[in-house]
């Protein structure tokens, strides 16, 4: 809703009232003064212009319970009028606020109360014509049609008013939603691309901090490998952040995924991940070059965070990375799917690496294969393995 109007306009509209009010007197007593008078004509003249002024002040007092009382206002100052040339702007302003309500069945209450009213003025003042009648409806009908035109304007502006708020509302929590899915996909990249060198960088320190039997040939080199992996992730955290400053519409969410590496990288990741010290055997079927992009990329990234987390908890164990594409055109899945499996004996580690606490690596790969289309469980296995199973859809 609206705002009440101030206090200035609310004068302004008492001022009006009383400036009409004072314009219709004065037009009434130059009618009923003019032309010769017996000395009775004059005093009765004289009185009925007093109570004139009288009823048009009573319709003043009245003029402020317009919102309260719409209607009950305004059929009495429409039946002052025919005997009050002074309520003129009073009722003018009542019977105004009553049709911004905009209900037929007060319009038609309040003009049968102005003609039963004009008509018994016609009756007691002698030389009121059905001229004064037609006067009367039409000064009527002209407050009904200016208060219908005020009150659809008003409730216009109310509509643009709440419809203006609530996209405003709307703005913020889209605003708030953006910046929310941005921080998501900013920690979701940094992780992929992060944790992968940072593990193999804590595996070698780790391997600094409890083997005392290197020589120092093994310690320079198992230094070196830690440089070379830090160097890795610094210039893997420089792309990360400069293709995530990348702004504007679908280029630019595009440009997110081209840094991304694919399953075209995937020995060179193994090739890490043995030089770690992890066992790690290949069971492909796969073409890599001919997979998807998308399906490319999201597949790295689920071997590469489940290599990394074997790390973390089964080092030293042999993990199976197996890639298969099942259903196809040929056995009754029109598009198929891509199946990606890594698993490792589930033990407790010798030496394990100390860290902060569990992440949410598979929650995130999780939520990455789902936006791919297709779905991630991981879990222990009866058989006593741990399991990360992936299948993502590999359209034909």
């Amino acid at each position: 809703m609206l705002p009440p109007p101030p206090t200035w306009a609310r004068a302004g509209q008492y001022a009006i009232a009383v400036v009409a009010g004072a314009a219709g007197w004065v037009a009434a007593a130059a009618d009923r003064l003019s032309g010769p008078m017996t000395p009775a004509a004059e005093d009765l003249a004289g009185v009925l212009l007093i109570l004139d002024v009288l009823v048009g002040v009573a319709s003043l007092v009245l003029l402020p319970l317009r919102s309260r009382h719409p209607l009950t206002v305004a059929c009495v100052t429409a039946a002052l009028v025919p005997f009050s040339a002074s309520s003129v702007g009073a009722a003018a302003f009542a019977v105004g606020a009553m049709a911004t309500r905009r209900r037929r069945d007060w319009a038609v209450a309040v003009a049968v109360v102005a003609v039963v009213s004009a008509t018994a003025a016609e009756v007691l003042f002698p030389g009121f014509s059905l001229g004064g009648i037609a006067l009367i409806l039409l000064f009527v009908a002209a407050c009904l049609a200016t208060g219908t035109y005020l009150g659809t304007r008003r409730e216009l502006i109310a509509a643009l008013h709440e419809r203006a708020l609530t996209a405003e509302r709307e703005r913020v929590l889209a605003a708030g939603a953006a910046r929310e899915a941005e921080r998501t996909r900013i920690a979701r990249e940094m992780h992929d691309v992060l944790a992968h060198r940072i593990s193999l960088v804590a595996l070698h320190a780790g391997a600094l901090t409890y083997r005392d039997d290197l020589t120092p040939g093994e310690t320079a080199g198992t230094a070196g490998i830690i440089q070379a992996n830090a160097q890795l992730a610094l210039a893997e955290l420089r792309d990360v952040l400069g293709v995530l400053r990348t702004s504007g519409g679908d280029e630019a969410d595009d440009a997110v995924e081209q840094p991304q590496p694919t399953l075209a990288e995937l020995p060179a990741l193994l090739a890490d991940t043995r030089e770690a010290g992890s066992q790690v055997r290949l069971d492909s079927t796969v073409a890599t070059q001919t997979v998807p992009q998308l399906v490319s990329r999201t597949a790295f990234r689920i071997v590469q965070e489940a290599l990394t987390n074997t790390r973390r908890h089964a080092p030293g164990e042999l993990v199976t990375v197996r890639l298969a594409r099942a259903g196809s055109s040929t056995g009754g899945d029109p598009d198929g799917h891509l199946e990606v499996q890594i698993s490792n004996p589930v033990a407790a580690p010798a030496q394990p690496i100390r860290s902060p606490g569990p992440g949410v690596g598979l929650v995130g790969l999780a939520e990455r294969a789902e936006l791919a289309g297709g779905s991630l469980h991981a879990g222990p296995q009866p058989d006593g393995t741990f399991v990360v199973r992936a299948r993502l859809p590999w359209p034909a």
